[in-house]
């Protein structure tokens, strides 16, 4: 079974590589992306400017007309697209490109969204335009009708490939990361079991999902605004105390975007290209655009003019990455967090990430080790010491670094200095997780391994610190509840929406048949994701949903001609003025 995980893991880690790291000089993803979003925005000229009023009167309900087909208002249309954009990548999204890519990172996330507004734009009013209205009255659309009825039937097996990969992403970007970080952030702040978390959640998930996409409608229409507006708030109180640093912090953003900046701790922006991929990497999962999942939303509202409902779905990138990721990334910056260390407890298992080097080896600019020089054979701990040992976690050497043994439900209750020997297992150099663990003695020691030290953060963890250190003189040290009742709700709210993403891709590859198996599984792999380790859920996310993207950003490069006509007419036709109705 062991031997199973290991060549998932590995072929995940390998697929992932390949989508966003190929080839090394520039990745093809994210040409395709920018170049896409930036052909799409000249070719309609500047739509996402010049109609941004208009989607606003659109969402306050000036067009609504009940009698359209569909199963969403534009307003719930909206949400239920946001519910899925706004969530994770908005708190641990942000907090890693920072982590890796250094403050540049997320001035190229601002360029994903400006450009990704136009995407959004084009993408779901092809999705209204050739979505299939069935016989009940609900509808099913996406970027795979829009292949196949917009391309010609000649097309369908790129739709084929979508719709699999959907499927696919559904499963990770969509609802294994969501679970894990909520589960991380729970187990880090509340002391919470991983798998306690997992099943909370998966049980939610489930009351929500079983019910399709009008009790989906109805739940995120009431929960993105109140998450949202509970985010933005607290994150302008920290910046309204830190109001003096903002200027030199803009300054270091768009600087680093273009001369990136000597290494600190975990951050690998000493190459241009590697922030950039991160910056777009993580954009793109902020806010979908060009990935082709919000168009499946869009596509349910109850409308007869796609121009109009395009106009609705550019908002999304503007309202996630430049209003919320900003909001993250100001906080994490202004409060100086991304590059430092801080103390904490974590379980040594396979969700901690910690991994042992022999001591002299060298913690590049990246992180990256001498992967030669992993830990192996026997090592010597003295009162909770293992100076012969390095320990890395999140890509930074931990310092002042203790050992305990724990024990009880969660392995850190009655902790006390580990005094004995850990033993690696050769097929398993480096991982504290797999040691065996032997007393002064030589016997067996059956507790778990926890380690104590300072540490950089990353993830939502990073984000919670952030807010602790903006909020303290505000929240009275409380301010890291905060983010973690944020993180709970985003990461819901995403993972309900992305299951109507797959269960209508499952749709439209096998039928209606299978939609309630997928939900059941998809509620499954929620709770699975929950209590695997970072690095694997995030590759598997990153990985599913640059494979998506490429078959849909192909479909919107030949057909972004098709949809500036419509624009013409829509303008012609005195559309833009909501129409009396009888």
């Amino acid at each position: 079974m062991q031997g199973i995980f290991e060549l998932i893991s590995h072929l995940i880690f390998k697929g992932s590589g390949i989508v966003w790291g190929w080839p090394e000089q520039m990745p093809l993803i994210v040409i395709l992306l920018v170049g896409t979003g930036l052909i799409t925005t000249l070719r309609l000229g500047w739509i996402q400017i010049r109609y941004f009023r208009h989607g606003l009167r659109v969402i306050r309900g000036e067009f609504d007309d009940p009698e359209h087909a569909g199963d969403l208002s534009h307003f719930q249309a909206l949400t239920t697209a946001l519910s899925a954009t706004v969530g994770i990548g908005n708190i641990a999204g942000v907090a890693t490109a920072l982590h890796y890519g250094g403050p540049g990172a997320l001035f190229w996330m601002w360029v994903t969204a400006v450009f990704g507004m136009a995407l959004k734009f084009t993408e779901c009013t092809l999705a209204m335009k050739y979505r299939t209205v069935l016989p009940d009255g609900s509808a099913a659309g996406g970027p795979m009708y829009s292949i196949e009825k917009g391309l010609g039937r000649h097309w369908k097996p790129l739709a084929v490939a979508f719709a699999g990969f959907t499927v696919i992403s559904s499963f990770g970007s969509g609802n294994a990361v969501q679970s894990f970080t909520v589960a991380d952030q729970f187990r880090q702040d509340l002391g919470v079991p991983t798998w306690i978390t997992g099943l909370i959640m998966a049980s939610l998930v489930a009351a929500v999902i079983l019910g399709g996409i009008r009790r989906i409608g109805k739940v995120t229409s009431k929960l993105v605004p109140f998450m949202a507006a509970l985010y933005i708030g607290a994150g302008l109180l920290v910046l309204a105390t830190k109001i003096s640093h903002l200027p030199g912090i803009v300054a270091l953003i768009v600087r680093s975007a273009f001369e990136p900046a000597a290494p600190v701790g975990g951050f690998a922006g000493a190459s241009f290209i590697f922030m950039l991929t991160w910056g777009v990497k993580r954009g793109l999962f902020s806010n979908e655009s060009g990935q082709g999942s919000a168009p499946i939303a869009h596509a349910a509202a109850k409308t007869d003019e796609p121009i109009r409902e395009g106009t609705v779905a550019m908002l999304g990138p503007f309202i996630d990455t430049l209003l919320i990721c900003s909001m993250t990334g100001l906080v994490i910056l202004s409060t100086g967090v991304w590059q430092q260390k801080q103390q904490q407890r974590v379980l040594l298992n396979s969700q901690a990430a910690v991994t042992a080097y022999d001591v002299g080896t060298e913690v590049e600019q990246n992180g990256a080790l001498d992967k030669k020089r992993l830990a192996d054979g026997a090592h010597r701990v003295r009162a909770g010491s293992c100076g012969d040992l390095i320990l890395v976690r999140n890509d930074g050497a931990v310092e002042d670094v203790r050992l305990f043994l724990g024990s009880g439900t969660t392995g850190m209750e009655d902790l006390r200095p580990f005094d004995g020997t850990m033993i690696f297992d050769p097929e398993q150099k480096g991982k504290l997780e797999s040691v065996r663990l032997l007393d002064a003695d030589g016997e067996i020691v059956e507790k778990s391994l926890v380690l104590e030290g300072r540490a950089l953060q990353n993830g939502s963890p990073l984000t919670a610190w952030a807010f602790q250190e903006g909020l303290g003189p505000i929240a009275g040290g409380s301010g890291h509840y905060l983010v973690t009742l944020a993180v709970f709700l985003f990461g819901l709210s995403t993972a309900i929406s992305w299951s109507y993403y797959g269960d209508r891709a499952i749709f439209y590859l096998f039928g209606p048949k299978w939609t309630m198996p997928y939900r059941i599984v998809f509620c499954i792999m929620n709770f699975l994701g929950a209590i695997y380790s970072l690095e694997l859920v995030w590759a598997f996310g990153d990985m599913a949903l640059g494979l998506m993207t490429i078959p849909n950003l192909l479909s919107i490069l030949l057909l972004t001609g098709v949809v500036k006509g419509w624009v013409r007419t829509y303008v012609r036709e005195g559309k833009m003025k909501p129409q009396k109705m009888s």
